[in-house]
This record gives structure tokens, C-alpha cells and sequence, in this order.
């Protein structure tokens, strides 16, 4: 992402590419051999950081979108398209493995008596994945970004039956959005409307940093026969890492303005992930405390029958490091913006000033379109604004 902000987008698509090549085997193992993707022994004796990192339903779309958001900065429109199938493609190997997921992390735990519901966990910030705005996403991966760039490409392409599809879609992921339902209304209007030297422009703005996760973790002592066990548990908690800013409009050649419409919460996304995948956690951390807990206290117990000063080291050594080794995975893409949105217009050919307002000023991008369509992608971070195609070139203004 960082080589893709410094308009080094060469050695930023090599990088994304490599990691797609690990999605696609994924991907192939999840269609073919499911099981090889539950949690290995390692993650029930020690914890989830053991497991190779496959990167979270949510990343490994994103991983795309922007795969396609690169190749069309770099005028590769029919890579860009390829990279568009895929999503549609990986969406339904996700969809399918996750509801198998679900059924035997539920079966597994009624095997055990094991409890899967976060809610219980005394102390949790149960709000930070449970509210409403996380709840009425569909699910954890599928973001109306990816889906109404999959209807502006295919449009572009002269595809309006694949187009349509894809901006339905985005409409379903995020209602109630004007802006998306002009684009899926008027698309037979567009296909067919002449040339007359205007650009159909989409903006991608960009805002923030995703959230990260926490390692949490709660020592429980259990009293058996008066000999204390502790028993520690580890979880992850999100938590924000910027305050991100969408304007509410954009601002072209100081005369036009064009309406910016929330598209896609990478915050909430990321928040779903973690809540959907609670119960599998909560399973394994289960299954390790329980494991841990009665070595603690076999050998406890054994070394105060015995009055064994050897067992009872062991015992405290066996005790500290479960402390030490009980630790939740923390691995996120932090890089990903945690709020996207989009802005549409026709615009002539030739250059134009696109000017933002932000909370630490005006940020004004100087343009110089051709075509018929175009993509432009905009990044508000840290105070500074990026943008793609590396032509553009930023100007920044006073409050």
C-alpha cells in the first residue's frame, strides 16, 4: 500500500500479486480439501499466532479491489476485469467454507459443553462488535466498493448486462444510497449516450487506517481441592486507530459540486470479521485452557502429595508459561483506509482542479483527464492527500 501511495505502482502490483498467489491456493484448498484450513493441534495447545496467516475474509477481497483499482491506474482495463472476476469467484469459495465453519465450531462445542458466546466473557467490550451499524452488514467480505467498480468497469467495457449485476449488488450492501441507485437506473442511458467529449469519472476517497486488534487476556483462578489453578485466556478486541473524515461533497473547477456517498466501512467489516469469527476462538482458547489446567493441577496436586520440591517447580514453570504463551492473534492489514466513499460525474476532457475540504485544510488536485471513463483514487491520511493516476498533482490550501 505504501509503494502504491509513492506512485511506485510497478513494484506495489508485483507485491500484491505474490500475495494473491497465495489467496488462489487458499482458495484451492478451500474448494478441494476444507479441512486443511481448521486450526492445526499447535492452536489448541499454544495459541492462534501459531497458525499461518491467511490474511481475513474482508483483506483477501480488499486485496483485489485494489489489485483492480491499480491496473486501471496503469491502463490495464481487461487485467483490472480479471481481477474483478476473481472477487465474484473467491466471494462464493468464502461463502460456502464459512457456513461449513459454522457448523462444525457449533458441533464441536456441544461435544464439549464448551460456552462460544463472547457475551459471557466477563469484561469484554462486547459493544465493540456487537452494535447495529456491524450488524446490518451482510457479512464480513462483500463491500459495495468492489461491486459498483465491478459495474463501472464492465460498463466501461461495453458490458451492461455484467454491469448491472454488479451495481444491484452494491446497492443491497449499502441501501438507501442515491448515488448507487442512479448508477444501476441510468446505466442503459450512459451505454448508449454519444461520445460528446465527456469523461464519466469516478472518485474512490479513501479515509484513516483500518482497525487493529488487541491481545486481551483474563486470568482465571479455579480452586480444586484447595489447590489454586490459574487458568489464562486470551482474546482479541478491535480497537480504532484514527479518526477518519469523509467530505460530504467535492468540489470541481470551483463551480460543480458533486455529492460523496459513503460506500464501504472497512471498521465495520473488520468488526464482523472478529464477531463471526468469536465462537471459534472462544472454542480453541476453551480446549487450551482446559489442557493447560489440568497438567497445573495434576502436577500441583501430585507435588503436595509427594511434598515433591522438584514437581512443584514444575508446576509454577507450567503455570508461568501458560501465562506467557496465551496471547490472541493480532495480525491485520492495518494499511487498509478504514472509510471509503465514492463521488461520480461527467466531466470534459482536459484539466481540472478537484478540491476536498478537511479538517486540516483545503486539499485541491490538479487533473488532466481523457477518455471515456476514468478512475480516480483519492487517500486522505495522516494530514496529507494522495492520489492515483501519479500524474495528479496536490495542492494544499489553508483553512
Amino acid at each position: 500500500m505504501l509503494q502504491r501511495l509513492g506512485d511506485r505502482y510497478p513494484d506495489s502490483q508485483k507485491s500484491w500479486m505474490s500475495a494473491n498467489e497465495r489467496v488462489l491456493a487458499w482458495e484451492h484448498t478451500a474448494q478441494t480439501n476444507p479441512s486443511k484450513l481448521l486450526p492445526g493441534a499447535a492452536s489448541y495447545l499454544i495459541n492462534d499466532k501459531v497458525r499461518t496467516y491467511e490474511g481475513h475474509d474482508y483483506e483477501k477481497v480488499m486485496l483485489l479491489t485494489y489489485i483492480a483499482l491499480t491496473f486501471l491506474a496503469m491502463g490495464e482495463d481487461e487485467n483490472a476485469r480479471v481481477a474483478i472476476k476473481q472477487t465474484h469467484e473467491l466471494e462464493a469459495v468464502i461463502a460456502e467454507l464459512r457456513r461449513k465453519e459454522v457448523v462444525e465450531v457449533e458441533q464441536d462445542a456441544w461435544k464439549r459443553g464448551a460456552r462460544t458466546s463472547f457475551k459471557e466473557l466477563n469484561g469484554y467490550p462486547v459493544q465493540t462488535i456487537d452494535n447495529p451499524a456491524v450488524n446490518a452488514l451482510k457479512n464480513s467480505y462483500q463491500s459495495a466498493l468492489a461491486h459498483y467498480l465491478a459495474g463501472f468497469v464492465y460498463e466501461s467495457l461495453g458490458e451492461p448486462s455484467l454491469a448491472a449485476p454488479g451495481y444491484r449488488l452494491a446497492n443491497e450492501l449499502q441501501p438507501n444510497q442515491p448515488l448507487l441507485e442512479e448508477a444501476l437506473r441510468d446505466l442503459e442511458q450512459r451505454v448508449s449516450a454519444p461520445d460528446a467529449g465527456l469523461i464519466d469519472v469516478l472518485f474512490v476517497i479513501g479515509s484513516g487506517t483500518a482497525p487493529a486488534l488487541q491481545s486481551r487476556w483474563f486470568r482465571m483462578p479455579i480452586s480444586a481441592n484447595g489447590t489454586l489453578i490459574l487458568l489464562p485466556i486470551s482474546f482479541p478486541v478491535m480497537v480504532p486507530t484514527s479518526t477518519p473524515y469523509l467530505p460530504g461533497q467535492l468540489k470541481l473547477d470551483d463551480e460543480q459540486l458533486l455529492t460523496v456517498a459513503p460506500i464501504t466501512s472497512i471498521d465495520l467489516m473488520a468488526r464482523r470479521a472478529l464477531k463471526d469469527d468469536m465462537p471459534g476462538i472462544m472454542l480453541r482458547a476453551a480446549i487450551r485452557t482446559t489442557a493447560k489446567g489440568v497438567a497445573q493441577y495434576q502436577l500441583q496436586h501430585q507435588g503436595q502429595k509427594q511434598d515433591n520440591a522438584a514437581l512443584a517447580i514444575a508446576a509454577l514453570a507450567m503455570t508461568l508459561g501458560s501465562v506467557v504463551t496465551e496471547s490472541a492473534d493480532e495480525r491485520t492489514w492495518r494499511t487498509l483506509p478504514s472509510e471509503i466513499a465514492i463521488a461520480r460525474g461527467r466531466i470534459p476532457v482536459g484539466k481540472h482542479t478537484i478540491t476536498l475540504q478537511t479538517p486540516e485544510g483545503v486539499r485541491s488536485v490538479q487533473l488532466n483527464l481523457s477518455g471515456r471513463y476514468a478512475v480516480v483514487d483519492l487517500r486522505l491520511l495522516h494530514r496529507q492527500l494522495y492520489v492515483q493516476p501519479p500524474e495528479a498533482a496536490v495542492r494544499e490550501g489553508g483553512r
